[in-house]
C-alpha cells in the first residue's frame, strides 16, 4: 500500500454525494468517511468515530484519529496520499486526501460532492499524516 495508491482509491470517490457523517461510499460521504473509505477500498480497516464536531475550536478526538487510522504524524512536503486536516475556518476543521503537493481529493459541502480542488493558502495544515508502511521504522 502506498501513498499513491490512497490517492488514487480517494480520486476514485470523487462525485459521491456529501452528507454529514456519510460512510457509505455508495451512498454518500463527509470527509472523514471518505479518508475511511479510501483506506477501506486498499483492505486498511478504518475504524471511525460516530458524532464528532469539527466545528469547534478545539477537538482532541481530531487529533488523535491519524493514529486510530494506523498513520504517521510527518512533517515536511505534501506527498500523495497524505491525509492532511485542514483548519478551513477559524471554527472549522477539515479532512483531505493530498492528491499531490497542492491539490486535494475532499467531501466539498458547499459542492455536495467529494471533488477534487486546490489546497487552498488560507486553509492551515493542523495536523500531517501518512501511510505507515511495514519498514516505517519512525514518524518523519
Amino acid at each position: 500500500m502506498t501513498g499513491e495508491s490512497l490517492a488514487a482509491a480517494a480520486s476514485r470517490l470523487i462525485g459521491t454525494p456529501f452528507r454529514l457523517h456519510g460512510r457509505e461510499p455508495h451512498v454518500a460521504l463527509d470527509c472523514v468517511g471518505l479518508v475511511a473509505a479510501a483506506l477501506a477500498a486498499l483492505g486498511r480497516k478504518a475504524p471511525l468515530p460516530n458524532g464528532y464536531a469539527l466545528r469547534t475550536l478545539h477537538a482532541p478526538q481530531a487529533f488523535a484519529l491519524g493514529e486510530k487510522l494506523g498513520l504517521a504524524t510527518v512533517t515536511g512536503p505534501i506527498e500523495p496520499g497524505d491525509v492532511l486536516m485542514l483548519r478551513v475556518s477559524p471554527c472549522q476543521l477539515h479532512f483531505a486526501v493530498a492528491a499531490g503537493p497542492r491539490a486535494i481529493v475532499h467531501a466539498h459541502a458547499g459542492l455536495r460532492r467529494v471533488a477534487l480542488g486546490a489546497l487552498l493558502e488560507d486553509w492551515p495544515i493542523v495536523a500531517h499524516w501518512r501511510l505507515r508502511t511495514e519498514n516505517t521504522l519512525a514518524p518523519r
